[in-house]
Order: structure tokens, then sequence, then C-alpha cells
């Protein structure tokens, strides 16, 4: 309450009104931030996303700059980074593993293998379950599916909201991203003659989509260090 106090007097706003402008300034951004991030999160729309993310992040920075009191900026960047990474390989994975025979995984999906992955190229849909035959990839599909991408998703939801076990759960899986960053670098490199065999951007490609399987390490120093009085029971 003395936090607000102090940002209600630094906007020039009564306490009642201070909050009320907040929370309308809070909502603003993540309207657009939301919008930004579905269209993200299916990967094949994120051209058109990434705009509306921006202009979410821009008014939550002009609502700090007017002392408004709103979410911290890193836990509104690391709430929805997650979220995001977590939706692509949720859409992505689900599309190969019961979509595999739709028009729209064998343009997206066999592009990919044939750009970055040769794993998503190789004997495409000659496997009894579809899709993706690289070794390996469809038990990683299945099992992350199911249980790390959608509990990040519903750690970044509550991450988002301000909620003391969003937190807690945002720390226990981005440990568990670690693992699988791991597991997924072993896997690509144990292989490394079948995902990259004929594809147009090898190694270095596979390092430019890689960043987004690295949030974790970036996320966790800040989950582990912040204040958390700041989230709330």
């Amino acid at each position: 309450m003395r936090r607000s106090a102090a940002a209600a007097t630094q906007s020039g706003l009564p306490l009642e009104g201070h909050m009320e402008a907040s929370r309308l300034a809070q909502r603003q951004a993540d309207k657009w931030l939301i919008s930004g991030s579905i269209l993200i999160g299916t990967a094949a729309l994120g051209i058109f996303g990434l705009p509306l993310f921006l202009r979410g992040v821009w008014l939550l920075r002009r609502a700090q700059q007017n002392g408004l009191s709103v979410r911290p900026m890193m836990v509104t960047l690391l709430g929805y980074l997650v979220i995001i990474d977590a939706a692509i390989n949720t859409v992505g994975w689900a599309l190969d593993t019961v979509g595999s025979h739709t028009l729209l995984a064998r343009v997206l999906l066999n592009g990919w293998g044939h750009m970055f992955d040769a794993g998503y190229f190789w004997h495409f849909n000659e496997m009894w379950v579809g899709g993706a035959a690289g070794p390996g990839e469809k038990a990683m599909e299945v099992g992350m599916i199911v249980t790390v991408f959608t509990m990040r998703i519903a750690a970044g939801i509550g991450f988002l909201q301000m909620k003391r076990w969003g937190q807690q759960w945002m720390i226990v899986t981005c440990w568990m991203g670690v693992v699988i960053w791991v597991i997924y670098v072993f896997n690509m490199t144990m292989y490394a003659d079948v995902r990259y065999a004929g594809v147009i951007f090898p190694v270095i490609g596979w390092w430019l989509y890689d960043i987004f399987y690295i949030t974790p390490f970036l996320a966790i120093p800040y989950l582990h260090t912040v204040n958390r009085e700041i989230f709330t029971d």
C-alpha cells in the first residue's frame, strides 16, 4: 500500500484514481500483448503478431514512465516469452503428431525440414504414427506436449497474474526446460547425419531457432533473486 501511495503521489493522482488508471493501463497493454502472443504462438502467423506484441510493450513502458503501478517489465517479458515458447512447440508438435497428413503440415513441416532440420523431411509420414521420422523426435513431442510445455503455459499465466504459485512453477518448469535443452542438443548431435543432411541452413540455422530453447537459462537467475513479496498467495 505504501508503494501504491508513493506512486500515486508521483503520478499526481489521488490513490483511488491512480489505482484505476493503473488497472486500465495494464489491461490495455495486455490486450495487445495477448493478441500478439496468440499469433506468435502459432508460429506461422508470428510475423503479424510481433508488431502487436511490441505495441503492448510500448504501452506498458509508457504507463511506467507516467508513474502508474503496472506489472514490472521483466515479469511481463519473461511471462509472455515463456508462454510463446511453449505455445510454438505445442502447436507445431501437435500438428506433426495428429495432423501430419494435412496440407498445412505437409507445407510447413516439410518446409521447416528442408530449411533447418531434416528430421522433418527425412521419411516424413512413413512411420505408423506419421509426421517426422527423425530418431527420438516423436518421444520428445508426445512427452513434452503433455507435460512440460502445457505446464509452462499455465505457469506463465500465473506468473503474469503475479501469483506466488506462478513464480514457483516458473522456477520448476524452467529447470525442466534446461533438461529439455540438454536432451534436445544431445539428440540433434547424435543423429546429425539425419538432422542436418541436405538442409539449406544446417548448424547456423539450428542455433538461430535454438535461441528459444535457452529461455530457461535467461529466466532462472531472475526467478531465484526476485523479491517474492511482490507475488501474492
